[in-house]
């Protein structure tokens, strides 16, 4: 399932926060960059969902500004898709290999740092692979307004905190 990790802040000065965001064992970092309402990634040609999964790779995303909405499904959760609202200053997001998953920007946009776990097989081939909910019918079942709707997470106006 995926997890909602806090972090620590070492100390407040005035107008500055100092926080430990260190994901252990991280081997990659990418930042991120969503200029307006942007959808990662997007919608096939004919209008199907599309969504990444890494087989070899754990991510782990911090809101360092604007907010994102993710859009988990994991066929071995026991409810398999999610809805996840993630705003700068809020907990870090770990998503566990072989998660489909797709993001969409606020209005004014967002960035996110995501502290990557890659294992030694991951390639940029392998783990930014783009896969159509129309060409997985599972995916695209239980994606459809006909399924039973995802779990929402964060979508409550506050910030969402770590359990």
């Amino acid at each position: 399932m995926f997890e909602l990790i806090p972090y620590q802040k070492f100390r407040d000065t005035p107008s500055v926060r100092f926080f430990d965001i260190t994901i252990p064992n991280s081997n990659g970092r990418d930042l991120v960059f969503h200029e307006g309402p942007a959808v990662s990634p997007n919608d096939s040609p004919e209008g199907y969902w599309q969504f990444y999964m890494h087989p070899n790779q754990e991510d782990n995303l911090l809101a360092l500004s604007g907010g994102r909405t993710f859009y988990l499904v994991n066929f071995s959760w026991a409810q398999p898709f999610h809805l996840v609202r993630l705003e700068a200053n809020g907990a870090i997001l770990r998503i566990p290999p072989g998660t489909f998953h797709r993001s969409v920007s606020d209005q004014e946009g967002s960035l996110v740092l995501n502290q990557a776990v890659r294992t030694a097989r991951a390639t940029i081939e392998s783990e930014f692979r783009v896969y159509n909910s129309a060409k997985i019918p599972r995916l695209l079942r239980v994606t459809s307004r006909a399924a039973v709707p995802p779990r929402l997470h964060g979508f409550d106006g506050g910030r969402l905190q770590a359990a």
